[in-house]
């Protein structure tokens, strides 16, 4: 079945990467027109088995607003996001160029996100089994509250999706996707503690650059 999936996953991608491609352009025109700077914005994440690759995104903030701000994090009226990067948010096709990790074998289409390596480096041995599959582009903690989770309930659903993971369950995770990313839901945190705030400092709630 993860031979269907690892498949499923390299056709979609070459094809979605095919077909988006004048899509692509608009983008990459629209970044360079509104900010100039990169197109893209690269990033070290944490994919299975907590190998580290660099994932792609449309840069949506400014030039190294990794370094103001809120950090490597993204807030509501985030001074740092411009003016395109509110519309590639808000539908998420700043996540578009990860077809090419997919493509890659790094990532699959469906699985928990890859998150950064210092917050993998304080997961328990239990947490750790989020790494057992690829980081997806979408998942089952995106489809259940997105960023308006706290980190330790969307490592739980994470956890739920490795251990109960099915070709059905990644259909049914892609099609709620689309609902949730046409609704708009979920593109920020709220503000809420997390009674877990061990796992995660409290203001790492939001929506990671």
């Amino acid at each position: 079945m993860f031979l269907i999936k690892q498949l499923l996953d390299f056709l979609i991608s070459l094809a979605g990467l095919i077909l988006l491609l004048p899509l692509f352009g608009i983008i990459a025109t629209a970044i360079k027109i509104d900010d100039r700077g990169p197109v893209f914005f690269c990033q070290e994440r944490a994919g299975k088995g907590g190998s580290i690759f660099r994932i792609y995104k449309f840069r949506s903030m400014v030039v190294c607003a990794e370094r103001k701000g809120a950090g490597v994090f993204a807030e509501e009226n985030d001074f740092r996001i411009t003016r395109v990067g509110k519309i590639l948010r808000h539908t998420s096709l700043d996540e578009l160029p990860q077809l090419f990790n997919v493509l890659k074998g790094e990532m699959s289409l469906v699985g928990p996100r890859p998150t950064l390596p210092y917050q993998v480096e304080r997961y328990d041995a239990r947490q750790r089994e989020r790494l057992n599959v690829k980081p997806g582009i979408t998942g089952w903690a995106q489809v259940n509250g997105r960023n308006t989770l706290t980190w330790s309930e969307r490592i739980e659903l994470d956890l739920w999706y490795v251990n109960n993971w099915s070709l059905w369950l990644d259909l049914k995770i892609l099609w709620r996707t689309f609902i949730t990313v046409i609704r708009g839901e979920g593109v920020y945190g709220v503000s809420k503690e997390d009674p877990i705030s061990i796992i995660f400092p409290k203001n790492e709630k939001n929506k990671s650059v």
